[in-house]
């Protein structure tokens, strides 16, 4: 490891801007990086702490479409809310980017180019999986099918979450398509690989060997098993046309993929930050005296012990991450979390339900966090958690101090006379604490640090019941203004202390005690005097507040509803929400017609699709539908149907289709015809 770095480079995960934050992202990635930013900071570090948007992902194409909007109307509309959840859960970034702004778009493209200069890919014509109803290409997260590995019939083509498998969608059993639901294809298209057999080697040895003592076990397990399978070449670019166009001749309709651009977003958004603060940039990700670190989640550890590094190693300027503590999954009350099923704690709800209560969950996160395994947020623990011990043990000493000062000493600070053994005990345990607690930090070890951290308030809780200045007020005032100022030194050291971990409460702490021009964290253990005698502190403010059965309930009924709500999407098609609002002019447009089908057939090298003949009573024309799975030809030749005639045609298969047949679907998911209730002429339906 290296010694006193002069400087250092702090990451966080960049999330993906499909959907809101919850506790499971604050838990795995954002309150640990915080912790120790915050930390270091402290001890007078210079420290840059960089995150911003991930918004090239697919999920955020699959979001728009399931939405019905672009994907630039997507990330706009999340970025916001996770970034201002960041702001108020104090996540204390030095910058937060986004990946669609310029400044990353060139970032990506010059590191993109400066390896294809120096001739670090290698370009390849492989088959890829295609979807021919929809035409595409299809990337990863628009597969689905069986792990090779564990089994789980529904990963993903990039990753299995089951598991955690990292492959490709072409390794996957019975693949399907997620847009049409066909088995697809493999068809030829041309990209450029990054050659990751080619940094084996170099990587079994910087991981393996420099690395073995200071990472985290679930960090070298997990890049062991990667490196013991054999690394192979891996895909930089993909057929897309969402996130940064590849930029060389002859990659028309190519974009970078996602897993290239995101970490690059790291270098985009300390160049920004750089920019705007009139600062270097090169320091920070190039100077050998600086420790890089990378916070994340155990689903990114191959992208940032792996794939991230052979990048930065194959431009050759760059420094590489020092540690990379990457954290476990988080579980709520037992259950895996899941934006999609919405069984979360999103950030934005929380400050709803319990406003400016943001410390007590980066508390109760920090305590049960999954440093080395997965772990479980459940509300009554949550609520014990707050009231047995931030009420109880840290609000209940602070609020003792403060109280007794002013009803003793108006608010002033004691002059202590004789300091006794137990007063020198306690002042000498207290001068220790900073170091206890730092030494857990720095091995990213942040729920002992934080148990460390109430510790000291326990210290001071066992001070005042031990010593009794209730008491002795009416036998000994000079005592009791000796224990009050040793009390009060104690409350000093917490305001410090507690900030890594307690923000919101280390800054009202502060204010209480009118710390204006606030100590480093070294002073608690150097300087006698945390606070002078004669020094006038505010009045008593509750720093926590007692959480309710009922506020508890509340949530777990919450919950319950979206257990509820699962099962019937489950076991019940999801309704489709209503659609936007049109003008009467509008409907009027459509000209809907009772037919008749007088011939149908399938479509050859297809599941879903039948080209039909219908007599529509203006003429006779073709009509592709995707009904193959659900009618045979032969059972609906004859049948009357409604067609909407006046749609515009479309090629589907190199067949064009000259309108569309109204179907909708039974609670069993069957596709059933539109039809009238009675025998009708073939003539456009009448508005009413």
């Amino acid at each position: 490891m290296k010694q006193a770095p002069k400087r250092y480079t702090i990451t966080a995960a960049l999330p993906y801007v499909n959907g809101p934050i919850h506790i499971g992202h604050l838990a795995g990635v954002y309150v640990p990086a915080d912790i120790y930013a915050r930390y270091q900071r402290l001890q007078n570090k210079d420290v840059l702490f960089v995150c911003g948007s991930d918004e090239h992902g697919v999920p955020i194409t699959i979001k728009a479409k399931k939405e019905g909007i672009t994907p630039q109307e997507v990330v706009d509309k999340y970025h916001k809310i996770v970034k201002k959840s960041f702001e108020d859960f104090g996540i204390s970034f030095d910058n937060y980017s986004r990946t669609s702004d310029r400044i990353h778009h060139k970032t990506a493209s010059d590191f993109f180019k400066k390896l294809y200069k120096k001739g670090k890919f290698i370009e390849q014509t492989t088959e890829q999986l295609y979807d021919e109803e929809a035409q595409q290409f299809l990337a990863d997260r628009f597969v689905v099918g069986t792990c090779p590995k564990c089994g789980n019939e529904e990963s993903y083509g990039d990753q299995c979450e089951a598991c955690g498998t990292s492959h490709n969608a072409t390794d996957l059993i019975n693949p399907k398509s997620a847009i049409t639901g066909n088995t697809p294809t493999l068809k030829k298209t041309k990209h450029w690989f990054l050659p990751l057999d080619q940094y084996q080697d170099w990587l079994k040895q910087w991981i393996s060997e420099q690395h073995k003592n200071d990472w985290k076990t679930n960090v070298l397990g997990q890049c062991k098993s990667w490196l013991d399978d054999g690394l192979r070449p891996r895909a930089v670019t993909r057929d897309l046309d969402w996130g940064i166009p590849v930029p060389v001749e002859g990659a028309e309709g190519k974009v970078l993929y996602v897993w290239f651009d995101a970490p690059i977003g790291y270098i985009s958004s300390t160049k920004e930050w750089a920019e705007r603060e009139g600062k270097d940039w090169e320091p920070y990700w190039k100077n050998d005296d600086t420790k890089l670190l990378h916070f994340i989640g155990k689903d990114n550890i191959v992208f940032h012990c792996i794939i991230f590094p052979s990048m930065l190693k194959a431009v050759g300027s760059f420094i590489l991450p020092e540690n990379v503590p990457a954290n476990e999954f988080l579980n709520l009350e037992g259950n895996k979390l899941s934006t999609s099923k919405n069984w979360a704690v999103w950030l934005h709800e929380y400050l709803e339900d319990f406003p400016n209560q943001q410390d007590v969950l980066r508390y109760v996160l920090t305590a049960n966090a999954p440093e080395t395994k997965d772990n479980d947020f459940t509300w009554v623990d949550f609520q014990a958690r707050n009231n047995n011990e931030l009420v109880a043990v840290f609000g209940n000493f602070i609020n003792r101090v403060v109280v007794l000062t002013h009803k003793y000493y108006d608010g002033i600070v004691p002059t202590p006379s004789n300091f006794s053994e137990i007063d020198k005990e306690v002042l000498t345990q207290l001068q220790n604490y900073p170091k206890v607690i730092a030494d857990s930090i720095e091995r990213y070890r942040f729920r002992e640090a934080q148990t460390q951290m109430m510790n000291v308030a326990r210290l001071g809780n066992k001070y005042l019941a031990d010593e009794e200045p209730w008491k002795t007020i009416k036998t000994d005032e000079q005592r009791t203004k000796t224990v009050m100022y040793v009390a009060l030194q104690i409350a000093s050291a917490l305001s410090v202390l507690s900030e890594p971990f307690l923000p919101f409460t280390s800054e009202k702490l502060k204010n209480i005690l009118r710390l204006k021009n606030s100590f480093v964290w070294k002073a608690i253990s150097e300087k006698e005097v945390l606070v002078p005698a004669g020094h006038a502190i505010g009045k008593a403010e509750l720093l926590f507040s007692k959480i309710e059965d009922e506020q508890v309930q509340q949530q777990l009924d919450k919950l319950e509803a979206t257990k509820k709500q699962n099962l019937m999407e489950k076991t019940h098609p999801q309704i489709t929400p209503q659609k936007d609002t049109v003008q009467f002019d509008d409907f009027t447009k459509l000209d809907m017609r009772v037919g008749t089908i007088i011939e149908a057939e399938k479509m050859p090298k297809t599941k879903k699709l039948l080209v039909l003949k219908v007599d529509t009573g203006i003429d006779v024309r073709t009509i592709v539908s995707g009904i193959a799975e659900s009618f045979s030809p032969e059972e609906i030749v004859g049948k009357k149907v409604t067609v909407l005639v006046n749609l515009a045609p479309r090629k589907l298969r190199g067949v064009e289709s000259q309108g569309m047949i109204l179907m909708t679907e039974t609670p069993d998911g069957s596709l059933v015809f539109i039809n009238p209730d009675k025998d009708c002429i073939s003539n456009g339906l009448t508005i009413s």
